[in-house]
C-alpha cells in the first residue's frame, strides 16, 4: 500500500508514518513544519519505503504530485492546539478549510480512499457528555475565537461527506479526543507536556480556570491502530467515529497526579483563563466520547491506562531534556577548547 499522510511530520502524523511503514507500507509524508517538526521524523529518513516533502497542502500542484502515487490520503494537516488556533485564528482558518478541500478534490479526481483527522472540538458546548457520533453540534458565538477550530472541522466533515456522496470519494471521518504521548509538545497548549516537562524542571504547573474541567487522554499508540483498523476496512466508509478513551479526569487531579510519578516538588499554579486566552474565551466542563461505534465495528478500545500514557511522556521529556543538556555541555566543551588555542 502506498499512503500520503498530509502533516505527517506532526505529533500523530509522525507515530502514524512508523505504524504504517512497520506494517510494510510506503510512505509519504508532506508538511510545511509550521506547526510538525522535522526532529519527528528525522529517524525514519533512511527508510527507502519513507519520503518527506517540505511543502504546503495549499500548493495543489505539488500536492497533487504526491497523490497520484499512492493509494490512500490520511489527512492530518492541520491547526494544532487551543493556543494555536486563538493566536493564529485566520492561519487555521484557512488552512483547515481550503487545505482539506484541495485534498479532497485531489482524491476526486485521482479516485482516492480519504480518512480525515477530525476532533471532539466539533461537539462545541453541547452538554450531553458522552457523545454519540451523532449528537447536535453546539458551536458558540461567532465573535468567541475558539470556536472558529470546531466550526471549521465541522465544515471539514460537511465537505468529506459531500464529496462522498456527490462523487464517491471513499471517507472517513475519525474524531480524535485528547490524544497524548511522547512526541507532543505543550507549546501550543497541549496540558500532559506541558505539566510533565514543568514538573520535571520544577516549576509551577499551571491550571488554566479553576481545574474541575475533566478530559479523557488516550494514548497515541492506541489511536495509530485504531486508525489503521479503520484504514483497512470497508464498511468503516462514509462513516464517523470517536476515538478515544472513556476515563475522566480532573485537570487539578491530573496535574496532582504527575507531580506524584515525577517526584516533584513543584507547586500547581491557578491561572484565569484570561491571563492566558484573553476575555473571549469559554470552555467545557467535561468532554468524554461515547466509543461504542468503533468498538462495535472493529472490537477496538484503548489498552494504556493514563499512568501508563502519563509515564511514557515522562520518560521521554527526561530523554529530551538529557539530550539538550549533553548538547549543551559538547558545546561548552568546544568553547573552552577554542578559548584554550587562543
Amino acid at each position: 500500500m502506498n499512503a500520503l499522510i498530509t502533516g505527517g511530520a506532526g505529533f500523530i502524523g509522525s507515530h502514524l508514518a512508523e505504524g504504517l511503514l512497520k506494517r510494510g507500507d510506503n510512505v509519504y509524508v508532506i508538511d510545511n513544519l509550521s506547526t510538525g517538526n522535522y526532529n519527528n521524523i528525522k529517524h525514519l529518513l533512511g527508510n527507502e519505503k519513507f519520503t518527506f516533502v517540505q511543502g504546503s497542502i495549499l500548493d495543489q500542484y505539488l500536492t497533487e504530485r504526491i497523490v497520484r502515487k499512492v493509494d490512500i490520503i490520511y489527512h492530518f494537516a492541520a491547526a494544532v492546539g487551543v493556543k494555536y488556533v486563538m493566536d493564529n485564528p485566520l492561519a487555521s482558518i484557512q488552512c483547515n478549510i481550503h487545505g482539506t478541500e484541495i485534498v479532497l478534490e485531489l482524491a476526486s479526481k485521482w479516485r482516492r480512499k480519504v480518512l480525515i483527522a477530525s476532533t471532539s472540538e466539533v461537539y462545541g458546548k453541547n452538554g450531553n457528555s458522552p457523545y454519540k457520533e451523532n449528537e447536535d453540534l453546539l458551536m458558540g458565538a461567532t465573535t468567541i475565537t475558539r470556536w472558529s477550530y470546531a466550526c471549521t472541522k465541522a465544515l471539514d466533515e460537511f465537505l468529506a461527506f459531500a464529496y462522498f456522496k456527490e462523487q464517491e470519494v471513499p471517507i472517513v471521518i475519525l474524531r480524535l479526543f485528547n490524544v497524548c504521548g511522547p512526541r507532543q509538545t505543550g507549546r501550543y497548549g497541549m496540558v500532559i507536556p506541558r505539566f510533565v516537562k514543568n514538573a520535571l524542571l520544577g516549576k509551577p504547573l499551571e491550571v488554566y480556570g479553576d481545574g474541575f474541567q475533566s478530559r479523557c487522554f488516550v494514548y497515541v499508540g492506541d489511536v495509530i491502530k485504531a486508525i489503521i483498523i479503520l484504514s483497512d476496512m470497508e464498511k468503516a466508509i462514509g462513516e464517523i467515529f470517536n476515538i478515544g478513551c472513556t476515563c475522566e479526569i480532573t485537570i487539578r487531579d491530573l496535574a496532582q497526579k504527575v507531580i506524584d510519578l515525577t517526584g516533584s516538588n513543584s507547586e500547581i499554579r491557578y491561572i484565569p483563563y484570561s491571563e492566558v486566552y484573553g476575555s473571549d474565551f469559554e470552555d467545557m466542563i467535561r468532554r468524554v466520547p461515547d466509543i461504542t461505534k468503533i468498538r462495535e465495528f472493529t472490537g477496538w478500545e484503548p489498552k494504556v491506562t493514563l499512568d501508563e500514557l502519563l509515564l511514557k511522556v515522562i520518560d521521554y521529556e527526561k530523554s529530551v531534556m538529557k539530550s539538550e543538556s549533553d548538547s549543551s555541555n559538547i558545546l561548552s566543551d568546544l568553547a573552552l577548547a577554542k578559548s584554550d588555542l587562543q
